[in-house]
C-alpha cells in the first residue's frame, strides 16, 4: 500500500495486511486534524461527519521511501507522546508517529492511494461533534472497544513472534 501527499513529493509504504482500518472521534484527533487542515493549502483531514481515518499498520511494516526530509511532526501538546506527520510540500497529513513504545503506525486514509483498506470501526464517538450523525455501517463504540485493544495486542504478538 502506498500513501502519497497531495503534490506526490513524499511516499510511504506499508506492507503486509493492516491491523486495523479505524474511524476516530477522540478530541485529540479532532484538534489535530483541524491544526493540519488549517496550514496554508492542507487537504482535508476529517470526514464530513467529523471523525478522522486511518489504516493501522505494524511499525514495522511502514518506511517513508520518497521525500523523508520534507515532512515535519506536529504535537497538539509539548509532553505528549503523539506526533501528526505532515508533508511540508503540500502540507499534507501523512502518518502518527508516537515517540514512546506503541508498536504501531495509523497512516491517514485519505492519503492511501487506489482503493483504500475498508474502515473496520468507529472509535471515541462520545467525541463526535454536535449536530453530526455518526454512520452506522460498521460497529460504532464510544470509546476504545476491546476488539481494537484485541487487534492491537494481536499485532504486537506477530511481531515479537515474527510473523
Amino acid at each position: 500500500m502506498i500513501a502519497r501527499c497531495v503534490c506526490g513529493s513524499v511516499e510511504y509504504e506499508a506492507t503486509g495486511d493492516p491491523i486495523l482500518g479505524v474511524a476516530c472521534y477522540c478530541d485529540d484527533c479532532q484538534k489535530g486534524a483541524r491544526r493540519i487542515e488549517a496550514l496554508p493549502g492542507a487537504p482535508p483531514v476529517r470526514d464530513p461527519d467529523g471523525g478522522v481515518a486511518y489504516i493501522l499498520y505494524r511499525k514495522d511494516r511502514v518506511r517513508c521511501t520518497k521525500g523523508g526530509g520534507l515532512v515535519q511532526s506536529h504535537k497538539l501538546r509539548e509532553k505528549t507522546d503523539t506526533n501528526r506527520v505532515v508533508a511540508t510540500c503540500c502540507n499534507s497529513a501523512m502518518v502518527m508517529g508516537f515517540d514512546d513504545s506503541k508498536h504501531w503506525v495509523p497512516i491517514y486514509r485519505g492519503r492511501v492511494q487506489g482503493a483504500p483498506p475498508p474502515i473496520d470501526m468507529r472509535i471515541c464517538t462520545k467525541f463526535a461533534p454536535e449536530g453530526d450523525n455518526v454512520p452506522r455501517d460498521v460497529p460504532t463504540y464510544p470509546g476504545f472497544s476491546v476488539r481494537f485493544i484485541w487487534k492491537l495486542l494481536g499485532a504486537r504478538l506477530a511481531m515479537a513472534l515474527g510473523r
